[in-house]
Formats: structure tokens, C-alpha cells, sequence
């Protein structure tokens, strides 16, 4: 539901200039995202846990919905009123209620001012769906010292993970480190079938069981609308002088360009460029 009142199409158009995409899994950008329904490798370690795991696990990956674009998409809020509804969170005089009957309040916590531009649009739908929510903008210190604390509402966070992740994933996603003040598991996942994923991956003796099992991981996490998906840049923008030479074929994580450690001066290049001027 609160993703729904999240518009990334308006905040790119009109925030970002169109310069981002959005973000679908945690593995974005790589072989280890799931993509259509799962392998016949990946339902086998899923199967122990059917059940026991949303069914979408065992069909097409979770993707964000696309808005309007309007900052302001009805359908979506539409139906963000209904999954509250279900959920037991009705309104009482125009304010939405927990199941628990208190209200329904949201802090956003930041220490980045550039960020506010950015929520707003985003606590103005909350507000539409009868959701009070504000924005706390703190220093780095005390960010930090109540994100180590797990002491938020909601956070934003930037993750990237290697292209051969092993157990540096149980800091982000495994029941211990939910319990484990100052780690990265920010939305305190605690899942038996997330759990069993890590260790498989951990446990691959090969790129294929590795990325098998990266994508079962993957399909459980979406699954679970554990974050509000946000962006992130696939492109790399430069401005520099013509005067360098670099291979044809780039490894695709180095930088994105490679530079500067595997570009060169080119001589010829810089002769041009100095007749030119």
C-alpha cells in the first residue's frame, strides 16, 4: 500500500530530469536478477518452503507498479486504500487507524537535505490516504547512532552488493542480524525461506548454483514488499578533453567506463585536439 503512493515516474520526470531508472530487486543490473517465472533449478530450492512463502515466489518476480506520472496516480492510491482496508487499517474522522486503533503515522528519517525534494510528494499521498506522515531531517550523528538502534519509521539506504556475494549477504537479509543492533538488515527481515537462500548461495561451488540461488533469494525478498524500491543511474556521464584511448571491450563492472585505470593517453589524439584549437 504505501508503495503505491509512491510515484517514481513524476519524482524522475520532474525532480531527476528523466536520469534514473527504477530499481526492481536487490540485485539489479545483474545475472543474479530473477526475471519471469523460475527455472526448474530455482523451484527446487524453493519447493521446501511452498506454503510457507507468498505463491507469487513460484510465478513472475514482483515489479513495482509504473504510475501516471501525475505525482498523483488515482488508480494507485485506489488501490492502496483497498490493500489498507484489508489489512484492518480503516479511517475514523479522516484519519487512518492501525489495527491496533491508534493512528496511522509514518516518520521519514533523513540526514541528506537533498533528499526532502524527493518525499514529499511521496508523505502528500500518505496524507491522501489518511496516513500522518512527516519528515525528520537529523545530522550524521544521531542518524547513525538510530539507525544502529533500528529507532525509525522508514529510512532510505543505498546498498550494492559484489558480483560474487557470499555471507557478507547475512548482514542484510537473515534472522540473525534482525536481532543485531547496527547491522544492515533495515527492514528486520526474519524468514526461514530467506534464511535457507543465503546459505545456499553461500554454500555454491559453482556460478550456476550461485546465481540459482541469488534469483530464488530474490523472487522471496520481492515477494515480501520488504522496501519501497527507489533508482538508480545505468548510465555513466563524463565530460573529458578527446585526447585518450581505451579498449574496445570494457569489463562490464569497472566503473562503467574504466576510467581512469585502463584508459591511456593517445598520442595522436592529443595532436588532433591541439590543431583543432
Amino acid at each position: 500500500a504505501l508503495g503505491n503512493a509512491s510515484d517514481f515516474e513524476w519524482t524522475n520526470k520532474t525532480i531527476m530530469y528523466g536520469a534514473y531508472v527504477r530499481t526492481h530487486s536487490p540485485f539489479q543490473n545483474s545475472d543474479m536478477m530473477a526475471l519471469g517465472p523460475p527455472s526448474p533449478e530455482e523451484v527446487a530450492l524453493l519447493e521446501p518452503f511452498r506454503g510457507k512463502v507468498p505463491d507469487e515466489v513460484f510465478g513472475q518476480p514482483f515489479v513495482p507498479p509504473v504510475s501516471d506520472g501525475s505525482g498523483q496516480d488515482r488508480t494507485l492510491l485506489r488501490k492502496a486504500v483497498q490493500l489498507l482496508q484489508e489489512a484492518g487499517c480503516v479511517m475514523k474522522d479522516g484519519k487512518r487507524m492501525t489495527p491496533q486503533g491508534e493512528a496511522f503515522r509514518i516518520e521519514f528519517l533523513l540526514d541528506e537535505p537533498a533528499f526532502q525534494a524527493h518525499h514529499m510528494p511521496f508523505i502528500k499521498n500518505l496524507g491522501t490516504l489518511g496516513i500522518e506522515a512527516t519528515l525528520r531531517l537529523v545530522d550524521p550523528v544521531q542518524f547513525r547512532a538510530r539507525r544502529d538502534d533500528f529507532d525509525f519509521d522508514m529510512i532510505i539506504e543505498r546498498f550494492g552488493f559484489s558480483t560474487v556475494p557470499g555471507d557478507s549477504l547475512r548482514p542484510y537479509f537473515s534472522s540473525w542480524a534482525a536481532g543485531t543492533k547496527g547491522s544492515n538488515n533495515l527492514a528486520g527481515i526474519s524468514d526461514p525461506a530467506i534464511d535457507a537462500m543465503v546459505e545456499q548461495l553461500i554454500a555454491a561451488d559453482t556460478r550456476p548454483k550461485l546465481v540459482f540461488a541469488a534469483r530464488a533469494l530474490d523472487r522471496i525478498i520481492r515477494a515480501g514488499r520488504y522496501w519501497v524500491p527507489q533508482w538508480y543511474a545505468n548510465t555513466h556521464r563524463l565530460a573529458y578533453w578527446d585526447l585518450f584511448g581505451h579498449p574496445q571491450k570494457l569489463p562490464r563492472y569497472a566503473n562503467g567506463v574504466g576510467a581512469p585505470d585502463i584508459w591511456w593517453s593517445d598520442r595522436a589524439k592529443a595532436a588532433k585536439l591541439e590543431q583543432a584549437k
